[in-house]
């Protein structure tokens, strides 16, 4: 099937659906600007000194850091924070939404992204669910009790990063309750203090707005999520099936669908113009 057939068919899916699931990966960042961190060498071009100290995305994404080396651990996540707010969700987000707009159960968003682009692109809070968590939320590294707490959304820079060696400078976040070290809210590798309370929260969400649509219409909108970190790639392969919705996939690299779906290999912006043109 040509492009241009599978296009018109994901214009025909959206425009026949009562709702609309949104699932996101890092790919739907890209188009915004924000670095493409596929494998190493994509992560070094991000952050050079880091390859200068031979870590890779993954070395670095793990919780142990801010117990042996704070200064490194949160001028990792405090430069993602501050490139995170300075940069705006492109117009695929507002294309999205006006989809959903036009829909009588509106959408629900599915996302490992951190960055909560979401949010800031307009969608409703309460119709997100971030499975790794946000950057815009905290919690305490020694578990004392304190519940996670929302970052102030005026601040635009956590902690004072000298980016020639990506190391933060003190004072670092800490506890309001305790004063210990605190750290973002975001599912790391190998990590067991992660606090999925707000995650479980939005999944219940998720879980309500899937009974409340039973039977309806859905159409599964997937952008950039790819095999790397497959959870959002098989979350919505498997709500398709359960829901025996339309799955479209865009995904520049990695387009491959179940039988019976579609499949567009372009870049979630490029891929989301071209159908709202038709629509």
């Amino acid at each position: 099937m040509s492009e241009d057939a599978r296009i018109q068919e994901a214009v025909r899916a959206i425009g026949q659906a009562d709702a609309m699931l949104i699932g996101a990966g890092a790919g739907m960042g890209v188009d915004s600007g924000l670095p493409d961190f596929r494998g190493a060498q994509g992560f070094w071009r991000a952050y050079p000194p880091y390859q200068r100290l031979g870590l890779n995305f993954v070395d670095l994404a793990n919780p142990h850091w801010f117990a042996g080396d704070p200064a490194l651990a949160w001028g990792f996540y405090g430069h993602r924070f501050q490139l995170y707010r300075a940069t705006q969700p492109h117009a695929g987000f507002g294309i999205l939404r006006r989809w959903a707009q036009r829909m009588k159960h509106g959408a629900y968003i599915f996302t490992s992204n951190v960055d909560s682009h979401f949010q800031r692109a307009g969608f409703s809070s309460e119709r997100i669910m971030e499975c790794h968590g946000s950057l815009d939320w905290l919690q305490c590294t020694r578990r004392c009790g304190q519940n996670i707490w929302e970052v102030d959304p005026a601040v635009a820079h956590l902690v004072e990063i000298d980016e020639e060696t990506m190391r933060a400078r003190e004072p670092f976040p800490a506890c309001p309750e305790c004063g210990s070290l605190a750290r973002p809210n975001v599912l790391m590798f190998g990590d067991w203090q992660w606090d999925g309370s707000r995650t479980a929260e939005q999944q219940t969400r998720l879980e309500t707005w899937m009974q409340d649509i039973h039977a309806m219409r859905l159409v599964i909108v997937e952008c950039g999520a790819g095999t790397a970190i497959p959870t959002v790639r098989h979350f919505c392969e498997r709500m398709a099936a359960a829901a025996n919705a339309t799955l479209i996939r865009i995904n520049v690299r990695e387009p491959d669908v179940p039988r019976g779906q579609i499949s567009l290999a372009m870049a979630a912006l490029q891929a989301l113009r071209a159908i709202d043109a038709r629509l």
